[in-house]
């Protein structure tokens, strides 16, 4: 297993970067290597998930997906998990979304507490019934949570695809920058989460979200992530 996540700590505020060289596929590893960031970063005042130049996340690894058996529906549960702990971490979370979000990877950023997004031919999209597969409840249960009840069902049952600026009217992104200058103004956020009462925000943001949370948590222990292939 190389390494696929790298974490740099700027006084409280920790950035997490995926980066497997290609379209930063969610595999197991990429799993692993993330939620070890997160382990080391749960004293951070602040965290900001960043994806590598062009492409937040492509989605769930498709070797993996494709073997349809335990491996497959493991990883689909931890991806799931993932969106999970990053609905309910004590800190602040900030995606800086680097380009292309797709599948597994536009639920993360429905998952996450702000969202900047690069400006550019990106496309952030929940792609599973254009490929065949069902949506699983508990992404469901995520998107409803942060989508605009106008496009829930574009995005979920027609599979649109969105590009940046209307990603942050369909409540993907919460804003987006010039690709430029995305570190800077991810960092300038992130500080300002930084500054936040932390108990206040945490407990807070499981009272907000403590619905949500709790039906994908007994859709994941009832269905396994609802994996049907």
């Amino acid at each position: 297993m190389g390494t696929l996540v790298t974490t740099r700590r700027d006084n409280s505020i920790a950035t997490i970067t995926m980066d497997d060289g290609k379209v930063n596929a969610l595999s197991p590893d990429m799993f692993a290597q993330v939620n070890a960031a997160l382990d080391k970063a749960a004293d951070a005042a602040a965290v900001v998930l960043s994806g590598r130049p062009k492409v937040f996340s492509a989605g769930f690894d498709l070797r993996v997906l494709q073997t349809r058996g335990p491996a497959a529906e493991g990883m689909v549960l931890a991806g799931f998990e993932l969106a999970v702990r990053l609905l309910t971490f004590p800190a602040p979370v900030l995606v800086a979304c680097t380009g292309h979000a797709i599948a597994m990877g536009s639920f993360l950023l429905v998952s996450a507490d702000y969202r900047i997004g690069a400006d550019g031919p990106y496309k952030i999209t929940a792609n599973e019934v254009s490929i065949g597969l069902t949506i699983p409840q508990a992404a469901i249960e995520v998107c409803r949570q942060r989508l605009a009840p106008a496009y829930l069902s574009r995005a979920l049952t027609l599979a649109e695809v969105f590009p940046p600026a209307e990603a942050v009217a369909a409540g993907f992104l919460d804003l987006v920058v010039p690709e430029p200058d995305l570190a800077e103004a991810a960092a300038a956020a992130a500080g300002r989460l930084a500054a936040l009462d932390r108990d206040a925000h945490a407990a807070t943001k499981l009272r907000v979200r403590g619905p949500v949370v709790a039906a994908m948590r007994a859709d994941l222990e009832a269905t396994g992530a609802g994996v049907r292939f």
